[in-house]
């Protein structure tokens, strides 16, 4: 094991820490020691080759905390992040002020580049020669109310292609997903460079020339599981990873594994095959009657996780999936044809091709997936899901295994302990520096470090946490009346400035109507209303308002300042009982021995809470109050684990004192 005083040396010979403070020096800000601290751990250890888990709380300096070292390292060092938010600040913000700030160094390689998904990117085949349609024929113009969108988009890539951008969808006019479809291509319906005529000119692949010449590469969790866990390559050669907002790493590499069928999606890909599938019968018109005995099976079977799969269902899948693997024989091989023609075709036979893989998985019934079937709703017609029972094997298999991993998160100790989330991520407890237990097989283990670099705000001068213990345990009907009287006289203690978190659409609304009825001299508003950076302008410019929402809102809202003086939690955040991956999870645990609820439902929970409360203080001058409206977190076994995993806030469960709290924040 590597030995905990082991001391750092950058590679280019420059002390991190005096890079460090020539770049906090340059841009104006402090000395951090925090941040001097995690700097220091992650440059020891990139150069130790051990994985290393850093807690640094809001107001730390993160970014600089790892980008300053990775810079060092001289080897290249993959950034993975899990919001686009974040990837645009390193990219359009911290790194262009770190490099003008480090220039002097000598020996600092600063080159870097920005790497996504090719859908991220306009394709500009798919611009200059059309859409295909349900035939596949190459349509030049677009149809309907969207034309005058999808024209703007156009004409946006084409200035890019003039100057020199980046062609991504975050540098783009505002649009949806479905004008943004028009003008962009997913992996299976690229051409490829080399087939492509205008491959010289392809956004995707001037990306992947720029990471291949950059020392330092920004991506997503989701391009990196798709990388390193599914063995697809998409990033060049890297041996050192640091993955930040690391909280959110397991469940992004679980949607990143999770795949989904549809009978919309079978008869869309039998209709485009029609052009093109040409062997013996009809394997195009085989494909769309195996979606109809698709459909059938789905009336059969109820809604929500499937155990047991029965002979029907399974004979449909098969049946889809042998079609599809006929419809994918019979299209004729490639023969130096007109553009317009291999598109129509690569794009037909990739849509085929996702069928085919999508149905094999579902088919094959692995007890490493988990499948269910979504409720149909309104427009929304039943689907078919698989996604992995577990990601921390694949992780520490292909991941861990094989890289340097620095994973960073103002959220990594749950219950005050890093084993949770350690354990998440495919690291064992027996394997962390230190460890008063060996592990069971010293050839194999990985050896992993956890440190906590703190935070510059002092959480019990700066905040309370209230625990609404006297209300009634929170039922499945949502908010009741005692919840509603609580949310009210709070906001009116504070006269607005007031974040609601909420478990769900329903309650959020509903509190936001009661607040709206009984303090109509407050703005109001609920997520929904309108879109989510307009509802956050308005939150910040009015002191006088409430903002209630949902899950965005826990983990991607920052509002420093007095903008926002009092976060409701109205209860612990628990996966619904009925979540099929949360509750397959959840069995598996307790099948080998463990603690299911804990180990899955409390996790989750205690994760999205402390995301929820790192709302409340963003700067040293903040002052706030959050209020659980779940008594719960005061009276049941688990509270005392999911309040371990807040920020170390004064608590009280008297409401009394803090409606004199709010009043005083009000009129200060």
């Amino acid at each position: 094991m590597v030995p905990e005083t082991a001391t750092a040396s950058p590679s280019v010979g420059t002390p991190v820490s005096e890079v460090l403070g020539t770049a906090v020096a340059a841009l104006g800000g402090q000395p951090r020691d925090g941040q001097v601290q995690m700097a220091t751990e992650v440059a020891e250890a990139m150069e130790e080759g051990r994985h290393l888990l850093v807690q640094a709380g809001t107001g730390t300096g993160k970014s600089l905390g790892y980008l300053v070292p990775a810079m060092l390292h001289d080897k290249r060092v993959v950034v993975a992040t899990a919001t686009l938010a974040l990837q645009h600040q390193l990219v359009e913000r911290d790194l262009p002020r770190l490099v003008e700030a480090v220039k002097g160094v000598p020996g600092l390689d600063t080159s870097y580049a920005v790497l996504k998904g090719r859908s991220n990117y306009a394709c500009l085949h798919r611009i200059r020669a059309g859409v295909p349609d349900d035939q596949g024929t190459l349509v030049d113009v677009p149809l309907g109310a969207m034309a005058e969108k999808v024209l703007e988009l156009r004409a946006w890539a084409e200035e890019e292609t003039e100057q020199g951008g980046s062609g991504e969808r975050d540098n783009a006019p505002r649009h949806t997903d479905r004008e943004w479809r028009q003008v962009s291509v997913n992996h299976r319906e690229c051409l490829g460079a080399s087939k492509c005529p205008f491959g010289q000119e392809c956004f995707a692949e001037l990306a992947k020339e720029k990471a291949h010449r950059s020392h330092l590469i920004v991506t997503n969790h989701s391009l990196l599981a798709i990388d390193a866990i599914e063995d697809v390559p998409m990033i060049p050669d890297y041996e050192t990873v640091v993955i930040d907002e690391a909280h959110e790493l397991t469940a992004r590499v679980t949607q990143a594994a999770t795949d989904e069928l549809g009978v919309s999606d079978i008869e869309r890909a039998a209709r485009r095959a029609m052009r093109w599938a040409d062997g013996d019968g009809d394997p195009a018109g085989d494909l769309e009657d195996a979606a109809q005995q698709l459909a059938e099976a789905f009336e059969a079977t109820s809604p929500g996780r499937i155990d047991q799969v029965s002979t029907q269902l399974s004979d449909a899948l098969i049946l889809v999936r042998d079609a599809a693997r006929a419809c994918l024989s019979a299209f004729p091989r490639e023969s130096g044809g007109e553009a317009e023609g291999d598109a129509g075709r690569t794009q037909a036979k990739g849509m085929v091709q996702e069928v085919f893989v999508n149905a094999e998985r579902m088919a094959a019934g692995s007890d490493r997936d988990v499948l269910w079937l979504g409720e149909a709703r309104d427009r929304f017609p039943a689907r078919l899901h698989v996604a992995p029972l577990q990601v921390w094997g694949p992780m520490r298999d292909k991941l861990l295994t094989d890289k340097t991993v620095v994973f960073t998160s103002a959220t990594l100790m749950l219950g005050g302990e890093f084993g949770a989330v350690a354990t998440s991520l495919g690291l064992k407890p027996t394997e962390r520096v230190g460890s008063q237990v060996a592990p069971t097989d010293p050839d194999t283990a990985l050896p992993w470090k956890g440190i906590d670099v703190g935070s510059p705000f002092d959480y019990g001068q700066q905040s309370i946490l209230y625990v609404a213990r006297h209300l009634p345990q929170p039922g499945r009907d949502g908010l009741g009346p005692a919840q509603l009287d609580e949310i009210c006289d709070l906001v009116d203690a504070l006269d607005g400035r007031t974040l609601g978190l909420f478990s769900s659409r329903r309650a959020a609304e509903t509190a936001a109507e009661a607040v709206r009825t009984r303090l109509p001299h407050l703005t109001t508003l609920a997520q929904g209303d309108a879109q989510l950076p307009e509802l956050a302008k308005q939150f910040v410019e009015d002191p006088h308002t409430c903002l209630f929402g949902t899950l965005s809102l826990w983990q991607g809202l920052d509002v420093p300042g007095d903008t926002c003086q009092l976060v409701i939690i109205d209860r612990i955040p628990f996966p619904r009982p009925d979540d099929p991956l949360m509750s397959a999870r959840a069995k598996a645990a307790d099948a080998a021995g463990g603690n299911g609820f804990m180990e899955v439902s409390a996790t989750h929970a205690a994760l999205l809470m402390a995301q929820g409360a790192g709302r409340l203080i963003r700067t040293t001058s903040d002052r706030g109050i959050v209020a659980v409206l779940d008594p719960r977190l005061e009276t049941a076994r688990y509270g005392r684990f999911l309040k371990a995993s807040l920020p170390p806030m004064w608590s009280t469960t008297d409401p009394a004192l803090v409606r004199q709290a709010l009043t005083r924040l009000g009129q200060s």
